[in-house]
Formats: structure tokens, sequence, C-alpha cells
């Protein structure tokens, strides 16, 4: 089958015999099959596939969330630092984790997929924050309701303006200690084809296992490099 997705307008059986290694006998016997159970059709001397096959791909996709074809990119990024890798998207005032992919060493915040935390103190609600439009930013900045979470939580609507400007800039965003103390993260957008924000992933750690300046020159690159994968997964 993947032999034949390669050549849209079919092969012969000879042809198929070369490329697959096998005997005209056994290139045949595979060919009449996919044939018969109508994944492949023949005229004449060609064979292709059929459109059956889309069929069952989108029973298949439906049946999962996309994020879940995603998590061995996250698996990835987390196995490197032995951290929980995350993905979020945005909805109102909160970000709703879409995936997650736990680290070893266990955080007093209690995450899983559904989970809800405020965007304004969270690495992944601030690049989401920053793909809205101005109208929106300022609406949000403006209404959100700001709680003091811990010393370090920025709450003064200027100063978070500001926060969020940087995070547009900067292409990332590092939150410290603002959503619980000991609570470092560091996150990047996920871009449709489009170049809208539509999601964020990140990477969450104990203060003590990474500096700030630790997380941007260890960990940035690596999320760069599996939020390219992902915005390819998807978009591409």
């Amino acid at each position: 089958m993947e032999i034949l997705a390669r050549h849209p307008s079919g092969m012969t059986l000879t042809e198929m015999a070369e490329e697959a290694g096998l005997t005209r006998a056994g290139a045949r016997r595979f060919l009449l099959t996919l044939t018969a159970t109508g994944y492949a059709t023949q005229s004449g001397r060609t064979f292709s596939l059929s459109p059956r096959l889309l069929t069952v791909a989108r029973t298949w996709l439906g049946g999962a969330s996309l994020w879940t074809f995603t998590a061995p990119i996250m698996r990835e990024v987390a196995g490197q630092f032995d951290e929980a890798c995350n993905a979020a998207v945005l909805s109102g005032e909160d970000v709703v984790y879409v995936a997650r992919i736990p680290g070893r060493r266990i955080l007093s915040v209690a995450l899983d997929v559904g989970t809800r935390l405020p965007a304004y103190c969270t690495s992944m609600g601030r690049v989401l924050l920053s793909g809205l439009s101005a109208s929106e930013l300022k609406s949000f900045v403006a209404e959100a309701r700001l709680e003091r979470r811990t010393p370090k939580t920025i709450v003064n609507r200027v100063a978070l303006g500001k926060a969020i400007d940087k995070a547009r800039a900067d292409g990332f965003a590092i939150v410290d200690e603002e959503l619980e103390l000991g609570l470092r993260s560091i996150a990047v957008p996920i871009h449709d084809r489009a170049g809208r924000t539509v999601a964020a992933i990140n990477v969450s750690t104990q203060s003590a296992r990474f500096s700030v300046e630790a997380m941007e020159r260890e960990i940035l690159p690596v999320l760069n490099k599996a939020k390219q994968r992902v915005e390819e997964f998807f978009f591409v």
C-alpha cells in the first residue's frame, strides 16, 4: 500500500515486484488481495490505490485527538530534560491543557488533560495571549481577573501588557514562579498555515533544577525544534 501510495498514477505487476523486492507471483497475490478487499483498483495492467483508504483514515483520525499523534514529539522533549512537556490552547482567560507528558519529578500543581490555569501567569498563556489582535489583547489586559498567587506574580496591568508584548517579540515566554513558588516554565507558540497562534507547548520544571538563563539556553532550542515538527504535522 505504501508503494502504491508513492505512485498515484498506478503500477504494473512487474514494477511492483521490482520495487517491493518480490517475485511476480508474490506481488500478484498482494495486489489481487488489495483489489479484492477494495483497497486497490485494477485498470488493464495497472494497479492503483482506491479511495477506500481515505475512508479508513478518516475513521481512525476521527476516533482520537490529533494531539495524541504529537505525543512522540513531546515525549522526546520530556525525556531529554526529565521534565514535563505540555500543550494548551486559550479558552477565555484560561489555558486548557490538551496534551501532557509528565516528568518524573512531582510538582505540587496537579495537571492533566483538561486542566485549566489562568493565562496571565503561565508561560503558555503568555505566548497564547501574544497571538491575540491588539483589540483583543487590550480587552484582556483591562478586564482579566488578576490574583497575586505568589510574591512574583505580575498583577500590574501595564507590566502584564509589557510581558505579553515581550513574549510576542521574543517568540517565547518564561514564567518564573508566578503561578507557584518553585515552579518555572518556558513556552513557545504553535502557528497554523496563516501564521495564527493556535496552541502552545512548554516545559515546566522546578526552579532548583534550571535557572531562567539555563532554560533559555538549553530548553528553548529543543522546544523550537519540537514546535516546528508539530506545525509540520498539523499544517504543512
